[in-house]
């Protein structure tokens, strides 16, 4: 069975498979001087309308920590959900690299809003407490809800009335926008987002990200910092070929669009047993839903699922786009063998 663990287990499209192959027919300048990383900047620039800055990376953690980077100074913090992947899941690498410290609160089906960010704002001009600096948002969340339009406006708005920056962390940026029906300018370039992690490894690529900055003041410096991060691939045509095959053609957008589609499959299916219960409504291609805790011991050894509370025996499952009915069918069928109802 495929797994549905995570976006991360599924294989490379073939159409980027096809790009990496088409790079590696002659010698071209490395560090990011041949001519597909320059391609891929202007396709960016083309996607986004806007001149903005692109800087590749090998993942996502090194996109997040090193675009924070360049708006953070040592003394002053980014304020993100508790369940945000810089706060949870990047083993403190934000922290150890910056010095900056993390502020995390609450989320609300993964997400915050300007009520949650004000608390933090008594520290300004305190010089005994770390001074807020940047609002971090993940697009789509860690739970799989999605920030409107609107509430991204309303975060950017906020934060640079208060002279702070907004970061997204878009691992699952096209997922994200194919949910919403909407440009990746609109949702990002139109809503003054100034930092943004571009991810692509969940939705089809090998490896690869990209660091997209839309104010080049706060990033005149990020070429610096790639480099002491470790992250100045000297072989880059290997990922910005790629970006070049996910952005042509919208195929970031095909692929999101067939993941959100089976986890909305998914979903659907799920809501047939009585003995599951859905946690979050499916927004993006991530579904949150507690089995049975003998369920899950005997699907371990079909496929494997990713538990997130072992207490309530949370389970998350992710689509890819990969994933077809079939796939689902043949999971569905394995949960009928321990249903009541069938």
């Amino acid at each position: 069975m495929k797994m549905f663990l995570s976006d991360n287990a599924s294989g490379v499209h073939p159409k980027i498979l096809e790009a990496i192959k088409e790079c590696n027919t002659e010698h071209e300048l490395p560090y990011g001087n041949d001519i597909y990383t320059k391609k891929a900047i202007e396709k960016f620039v083309q996607v986004f309308e806007k001149d903005v800055d692109v800087y590749f990376v090998a993942n996502g953690t090194g996109a997040n920590v090193l675009g924070l980077s360049c708006l953070l100074r040592s003394f002053e913090s980014v304020i993100c959900a508790d369940t945000a992947h810089i706060n949870v899941h990047e083993c403190g690498a934000l922290e150890r690299i910056t010095g900056s410290k993390i502020l995390y609160t609450p989320n609300d089906n993964g997400k915050i809003s300007v009520d949650d960010v004000k608390k933090f704002l008594h520290a300004i001009g305190d010089e005994h407490e770390t001074q807020p600096r940047v609002i971090s948002i993940t697009q789509a969340t860690e739970v799989g809800t999605v920030y409107s339009v609107e509430e991204i406006k309303v975060l950017s708005d906020f934060a640079h009335g208060n002279n702070l920056f907004l970061h997204v962390d878009g691992a699952r940026i096209s997922n994200a926008a194919v949910y919403l029906g909407v440009s990746l300018k609109e949702m990002i370039t139109d809503t003054g987002v100034d930092m943004l992690s571009f991810g692509g490894t969940k939705n089809g690529m090998m490896f690869g990200e990209a660091i997209i900055s839309f104010n080049p003041e706060v990033s005149k410096y990020l070429k610096y910092f790639r480099k002491q991060g470790m992250q100045l691939i000297s072989k880059m045509r290997y990922i910005s070929s790629q970006f070049i095959a996910y952005l042509e053609n919208d195929l970031w957008r095909e692929n999101a669009e067939a993941a959100n589609s089976m986890a909305k499959l998914l979903e659907t299916k799920l809501k047939t047993f009585p003995e599951i219960k859905l946690t979050v409504e499916v927004q993006s291609n991530i579904i949150f839903a507690e089995f049975p805790g003998e369920w899950i011991k005997t699907l371990q050894d079909k496929c494997y699922l990713y538990i997130t509370d072992e207490e309530t025996n949370l389970v998350r499952m992710v689509t890819s786009f990969d994933t077809s009915t079939e796939d689902i069918e043949e999971f569905i069928d394995q949960l009928k063998q321990f249903s009541i109802k069938y």
